[in-house]
């Protein structure tokens, strides 16, 4: 079952050290996902990891070891139990999922790579799967919504853009996962939503849990939709 469940985006940036010059103005959404990190260690000291990459689908145990000397900073980091030599080809959000891991005092994390073209369907079942696990699970969710939204965004904005990431924000505001199960991945596609299908599985994996939720941040600094939020299972009296 899932016990609490974390929502952050995965860009490099979130590392003091590959933004010198821009520390200042990513702060808050640091501190933000640092935030969601740190609550879910509350919970669980595991996290299971979903993430969208072209290197998946992978999963990446505890003993992995990475650095982001590629981003222009050799900070190296782990999963948990690695001990080797760091490897500069791990992917971003097993990267990112190790520095928050170890800001955040949890002991371990496995992170689960999603192909981007996976299907709403093979989202769902994967989702229930995660649903059924008769350990307690602590679910971390590391996606951006569209990459479409200003003038600073890496591809040209599109008017659709604000709404699609809308419906993400409101969501994860409300503890709402059917909004995020029913995305449509073409448009998400055409919006430049790479984190669709994690939030798919994610609204999968929550589906007929009640949540109560907290939306830490919500804005788009760098014209990319970057929500962060957590959901804690709603006790029931």
């Amino acid at each position: 079952m899932i016990a609490r469940v974390a929502f952050a985006p995965h860009p490099p940036l979130l590392v003091p050290e590959l933004v010198t010059g821009a520390a200042a103005e990513t702060e808050a959404l640091r501190q933000a996902c640092l935030r969601a990190a740190r609550t879910l260690t509350e919970e669980v000291d595991h996290w299971w990891v979903i993430a969208v990459d072209q290197a998946g689908p992978a999963t990446i145990g505890p003993d992995a070891r990475g650095t982001f000397a590629g981003f222009g900073a050799d900070v190296e980091v782990d999963l948990g139990e690695g001990s080797g030599p760091a490897d500069p080809m791990l992917p971003v959000p097993a990267l990112v999922a190790g520095w928050l891991r170890a800001h955040a005092g949890a002991r371990s994390a496995a992170v689960h790579l999603l192909p981007p073209g996976l299907s709403p369907a093979e989202c769902h079942e994967f989702g229930r799967k995660l649903a059924t696990n008769c350990i307690p699970i602590g679910l971390f969710v590391l996606a951006d919504s569209s990459a479409r939204l200003t003038p600073r965004s890496p591809v040209p904005p599109d008017e659709r853009a604000p709404a699609f990431d809308a419906t993400i924000s409101q969501a994860l505001a409300a503890g709402e996962p059917a909004p995020l199960t029913g995305l449509d991945p073409e448009l998400a596609a055409e919006l430049w939503a790479h984190g669709r299908a994690a939030y798919q599985v994610a609204g999968a994996a929550t589906a007929g849990q009640r949540w109560d939720a907290e939306l830490l941040y919500s804005d788009c600094p760098y014209g990319v939709g970057y929500h962060v939020a957590t959901w804690r299972e709603r006790a029931e009296f």
